[in-house]
């Protein structure tokens, strides 16, 4: 934090750097004042890569300064305002308006996860910010909660950094050698390597809703090529958080980005839930604006572009290759997409086909190859034109076993849980009973299962310590109907500690199935992580 003083630097002869607010991967931001109009405002020096050589430095600079000067033309009320786009020695500066709130990530990090009225205020404003943007040839390309800013006086959201912004038509850093974004929010084609466009923005902003949602992004795994394959390769599977605003989010994390839901219909079924309180369906007859455009323009060519026509053969062969009749296709298929995608982040090639089963670190027959690196699961969620494989078909993430239960069910649980039993419940406890993953299997009960949650969530206070911010919430659970229950208790012993529990409940053949996750409130992301892989493999009648 800067002092007032002498030992302020002054940039441009003008701007007058003060304090540092962050850093990001693309540089530092300080709060500055300008002293010519004496107002306060934000400053972004972006870092210089000392790799390059003078003429490598020089045309980044000249690109750099160029775009931002474009992204300063936008006016709209959710995109940052840019005062000016400077250079002091041959370094550039951006200059932009200084904001009095957090970023949204700050404020799911301190807070938790919004409501889904408050996710669905955030995504109209950011369609917006967008739609401005993309109107005028501008990219961003790495949206996501910590690029985004929550205005204290006035709770304006304000979508910021776009200092990876691309111009349409300008060479992009990814084609230089160098992945920009942020993996877990980046779209699979730019994943793949396809030039891509304003769709791929979209796609960010859908697992952007999600993390809103649920306070943690559906991609996030533990490793960069994990993350990856879930992005280019697993099947999608927003969180139950998500099911208000379902078909919105399952719309834009649609990965054939021809099909994805575009900017206009996304915001209208946005607005229609912030009107009605009713999860929104899309219009009839309803097609992306891009596809109407080509069929509907004049004299236009209705063939497909070939970026276009790469991205849909590649994920026509996707999809072929998730079928579990191929395993060995399979394998080979995620390895040359993943190696494509991990070559723009310095992730070495033979490492990932180590992973991948081809160099005999996979069993035989594997339909689970390449997820050496993977610490996660894939999703029951499967994107239209998707096949879905069986649950019986799915095997074990590494470090997990598939439990085959005596109860009649199976699920993969850590390799270091033990199994125990207490009555009608089932429990698989890791070491120290830190995380504790229980089922129960019963006869359906009155009112299904949100009936159930909701009684169980009444009765709370008397069967969990200190229980509070219990919450249930309807979603569905592969094609059943399901309800989600979240709450946060003090342990059963002061050496506990503060916990927190993620409960499903559903019916399914004549069953109704409850599988939750207990743990202490500072390990959530492994505890979702273990609830989601449960979920996700978890076989009735077995």
């Amino acid at each position: 934090m800067g002092t007032e003083g002498d030992s302020f630097r002054v940039i441009a002869g003008r701007y007058r750097l003060e304090a540092r607010l962050g850093r990001g991967g693309m540089g530092v931001v300080w709060r500055a004042t300008d002293q010519l109009l004496e107002r306060r405002v934000a400053v972004k020096e972006l870092t210089q890569d000392t790799s390059l050589s003078a003429d490598e430095a020089r045309l980044r600079r000249d690109r750099t300064l160029r775009e931002a000067r474009a992204v300063a033309q936008l006016r709209h009320p959710h995109i940052i305002v840019v005062h000016d786009v400077v250079e002091d020695d041959q370094r550039p500066y951006i200059v932009m308006e200084l904001t009095d709130g957090d970023s949204l990530a700050d404020r799911i990090s301190r807070d938790g996860p919004v409501d889904a009225e408050e996710a669905a205020r955030i995504g109209i404003a950011l369609l917006g910010a967008l739609g401005t943007a993309h109107a005028a040839g501008v990219l961003h390309r790495d949206i996501k909660p910590a690029n985004v800013l929550m205005e204290d006086s006035t709770d304006r959201i304000v979508l910021t950094d776009f200092g990876i912004a691309q111009v349409e038509g300008a060479t992009t850093l990814t084609e230089s050698g160098s992945f920009v974004g942020s993996p877990e929010y980046t779209a699979p084609e730019r994943m793949s390597g396809i030039r891509t466009g304003p769709e791929s923005d979209l796609w960010s902003l859908g697992a952007l809703l999600c993390t809103a949602l649920s306070g943690e992004s559906p991609f996030r795994r533990d490793s960069l090529g994990g993350i990856l394959h879930a992005v280019v390769m697993d099947e999608v599977r927003p969180p139950a958080q998500a099911a208000p605003l379902l078909p919105v989010v399952r719309g834009l994390l649609e990965r054939d980005p021809e099909r994805r839901l575009d900017a206009a219909e996304a915001e209208r079924m946005l607005r229609a839930f912030r009107a009605t309180g009713r999860t929104p369906k899309l219009s009839a007859g309803y097609s992306p604006a891009r596809h109407q455009d080509r069929r509907e323009e004049p004299g236009r060519d209705a063939t497909p572009t070939a970026s276009r026509r790469t991205a849909a053969s590649r994920m026509d062969a996707a999809r072929t290759a998730d079928k579990p009749a191929r395993p060995a296709g399979r394998s080979v298929l995620v390895a040359a997409v993943l190696v494509a995608a991990l070559a723009g982040a310095g992730v070495s090639a033979a490492a990932l086909l180590m992973n991948s089963g081809e160099g005999g670190g996979g069993a035989p027959g594997s339909t689970a190859t390449a997820t050496a690196a993977v610490s996660g699961t894939a999703g029951a969620t499967v994107s239209p034109g998707t096949t879905a494989p069986s649950r019986s078909s799915r095997t074990a993430p590494s470090g997990y076993r598939l439990a085959h239960d005596p109860r009649g069910f199976s699920l993969a649980v850590r390799d270091d849980f033990t199994r125990t039993e207490q009555g009608e419940r089932v429990f698989y406890l890791s070491p120290g009973e830190t995380f504790r993953l229980g089922v129960r299997v019963v006869d359906p009960e009155p009112g299904g299962p949100l009936a159930v949650m909701r009684r169980a969530d009444a009765a709370g206070p008397s069967s969990n310590p200190g229980y509070r911010d219990g919450r249930v919430t309807e979603t569905v659970h592969g094609q059943q109907v399901a309800a989600l229950w979240e709450f946060t208790w003090d342990g059963f012993s002061a050496a506990e500690g503060p916990r927190h529990t993620y409960d499903l409940c559903w019916e399914e053949g004549g069953r109704m199935y409850d599988v939750w996750v207990s743990a202490p409130v500072g390990k959530l992301r492994m505890a979702k992580e273990y609830f989601d892989v449960a979920l996700d493999t978890f076989t009735p009648g077995v």
